[in-house]
């Protein structure tokens, strides 16, 4: 069976070829659109709170994007991403041990037919959607840190259908299949014999949006031994619904809403409920400090909407630009449950292509943030990290 990857290179080989040959596509090569872009980054990080004091990387994104404009009806298009991410770095325990990591992997590799109100994406993509910053109970399909400058999450493959109104209102289709491992809040990967799917609704409303998401899944239930659980089926169906609303009053206010549930019973679980009220401002102080707060409730329970095993997130995100070319910033995390703050400051100043970012740490050594790796986290504990990024 050919990898999703193979699928889609093929794919985009043989739709390029099908328009050499449509005489409905533009017939001037030189007006097929061609762009080739990339990011190179590199840093440095003091990590003294685990295994390895120091580490040094370098990551590049080359990407590659091509248009094929139709020749009758120029609304339509047929463009194409696809771009690959190769990384590598070494961590070093002076005098005494040592540590290498690195891989080459798809990033992006899509194909995508538009037209005015319409879009169908196939292949490896990011799938995002909510109101949420900080803490996103609808981060389904993607694992995004937002402290992280270069806002990096693997995608997901499947199949993307969108279709716009004119009143700004917006239908989501999608499939999805190949996706294997954990995606966003999941405790269980997805049975790689059967695909999943759902949708978005989302609507207008004075001042702001409303919208609606649905998602269906069979979960493996391999996972269920490292939680001391017995394995009674081989798969498990998985029902997400989620909910969000985002207005303009002076502030901005949004809600951010999800609940999980299994149709099998998986004691404390079966069902997974998450929360999160926000809202942000802008304040009239020299060039505009920027001020976002929400407040997360996370809970799973073995009936709905128990929170009986629930705890409570809070997070400030500042941000003040320092003239046209710096801009310095601060988020702060608590966890009420463990009395944890997370700290986490950073420095960003621009030259043209190149971005040089310093930033400072003090988290906790064991992490408890709903969403966040546990495993091998480079955040964990206190740190400093020096981190310079060309875009060409």
């Amino acid at each position: 069976m050919l990898k999703p990857t193979l699928f889609i290179l093929l794919l985009l080989i043989s739709v390029a070829v099908f328009s050499q040959e449509s005489d409905t596509l533009v017939e001037a090569t030189k007006e097929k659109k061609f762009h080739f872009s990339g990011q190179l980054s590199g840093w440095a990080q003091y990590t003294p709170d685990i295994e390895m004091d120091f580490w040094l990387g370098g990551r590049y994104i080359p990407q590659i994007n091509y248009k094929i404009p139709f020749k009758k009806k120029k609304e339509l298009l047929i463009d194409f991403e696809a771009s690959a991410n190769l990384y590598g770095d070494m961590g070093v325990h002076f005098f005494d041990s040592a540590a290498f990591n690195g891989n080459i992997k798809p990033y992006r590799v899509w194909v995508r037919f538009s037209s005015r109100r319409t879009e169908l994406r196939l292949g490896l993509q990011k799938i995002n959607f909510g109101s949420a910053t900080l803490f996103r109970p609808l981060m389904w399909f993607d694992r995004m840190d937002p402290r992280d400058p270069l806002k990096l999450t693997d995608g997901v493959y499947g199949l993307l259908f969108r279709y716009y109104f004119q009143n700004n209102a917006n239908l989501w289709f999608w499939g999805l299949y190949g996706n294997h491992h954990t995606k966003g809040y999941e405790i269980l990967a997805t049975d790689k014999k059967y695909p999943e799917g759902g949708m978005r609704a989302q609507f207008p409303v004075k001042r702001g949006e409303i919208a609606g998401t649905y998602h269906f899944r069979m979960a493996n239930t391999e996972l269920l031994t490292n939680f001391g659980m017995p394995i009674e089926y081989n798969a498990i169906g998985e029902h997400k619904m989620g909910f969000d609303m985002k207005l303009d009053v002076v502030i901005g206010l949004w809600m951010e809403a999800s609940w999980t549930t299994f149709n099998r019973n998986l004691d404390i679980y079966t069902n997974q409920e998450m929360i999160t009220l926000g809202m942000d401002y802008t304040f009239g102080i020299g060039n505009g400090l920027n001020l976002v707060f929400e407040q997360m409730l996370y809970s799973h329970d073995k009936s709905p909407f128990a929170f009986s095993n629930s705890t409570t997130f809070s997070g400030l995100s500042l941000s003040y630009p320092i003239g046209m070319f710096d801009n310095i910033s601060a988020m702060i995390y608590f966890d009420w449950m463990n009395t944890n703050a997370y700290v986490y400051l950073s420095w960003q100043k621009d030259y043209k292509a190149v971005t040089f970012h310093v930033i400072g740490y003090w988290n906790p050594k064991q992490y408890a943030l709903p969403g966040q790796s546990f495993e091998n986290n480079r955040l964990a504990g206190k740190g400093l990290q020096f981190m310079v990024v060309w875009n060409h």
